[in-house]
């Protein structure tokens, strides 16, 4: 079958957005999830480099699943106000990039367990945003990511159960899961009547190293297959995080891979490869 929603964080083929956008084209992927844009983060640029990007994405013909943004990557006793400002403009690039979807996370803290009162504090924080997200019409997608409050399964359920709404939903990382020692299956059947993405990164037990889909244990054939069967239509979007890893040389590599220019380009390559071997198993 053909999945129409494939996406990935193109800044792991290189920082120039063109070559990105080429390699994108390439392969037949039509959107992107923008992170770092010519070596600046989502977050950073201004109304001119928007603009720009934006003129690149209507020249290469690629569109916006989700802005990639770093939202919620701080502790809890930095400056919040000074996060929000960041927050409100990065609402701003993805309504000027058409995009409805932010990812977020939901902060860190100094380490040990979480007292119930920076739980409170992450709720309210975290509400603040949805309200904002409300007035200006994006869905915020909680990712979970390893040293956060929602890193482990039931602390992304507890946010989810609190606060899921048309404005607050999840994106699942079976990687990121994985990492921190989660059954990714148990964790999907407990997160997947929340879940609006799917990244695409898998990873094994024993060491954490991040491998194509379907080589470690995230479980992604089943997790993908369910996700694609719901009907949801939602992204699957690429985050290869590649580098040497035991099986390389035993990957089919086909035409596609022949004479590449560039390591970046073959890695997501290979990450595109793997996500289709298992769409076409569905």
């Amino acid at each position: 079958m053909k999945y129409g929603k494939i996406s990935g964080f193109s800044d792991e083929i290189a920082s120039d957005i063109i070559t990105q956008f080429e390699v994108l084209n390439r392969l037949g992927i039509e959107y992107f999830e923008p992170r770092n844009v010519n070596g600046k983060n989502i977050s950073e640029l201004n109304d001119d480099e928007v603009m720009s990007l934006k003129d690149a994405m209507a020249k290469y013909k690629i569109k916006v699943s989700s802005v990639g943004s770093p939202i919620g990557k701080i502790r809890l006793d930095e400056d919040f106000d000074k996060h929000f400002e960041v927050f409100k403009r990065t609402v701003k690039t993805a309504k000027t990039l058409e995009s409805k979807y932010i990812r977020i996370f939901s902060f860190y803290h100094k380490g040990g367990e979480w007292s119930s009162e920076e739980r409170s504090e992450i709720l309210r924080r975290l509400r603040m945003m949805i309200s904002y997200a409300e007035d200006n019409d994006v869905i915020l997608l909680h990712e979970n990511e390893k040293d956060i409050y929602g890193d482990i399964a039931g602390r992304c359920a507890d946010l989810m159960s609190e606060l899921y709404c048309e404005h607050f939903k999840a994106v699942f990382d079976p990687a990121n899961f994985v990492q921190c020692a989660q059954d990714t299956l148990r964790a999907y059947e407990c997160l997947k009547d929340y879940v609006e993405y799917l990244h695409i990164k898998d990873a094994l037990l024993a060491d954490g190293r991040v491998v194509p889909a379907g080589m470690g244990d995230g479980n992604l054939q089943y997790i993908v297959t369910d996700f694609i069967n719901s009907g949801r239509g939602g992204f699957l979007s690429l985050e290869p995080h590649l580098g040497s890893f035991e099986g390389l040389a035993a990957l089919e590599l086909g035409d596609k891979m022949l004479g590449l220019p560039k390591s970046g380009e073959g890695t997501f390559t290979i990450a595109f490869n793997a996500l289709n071997e298992i769409i076409e198993k569905i």
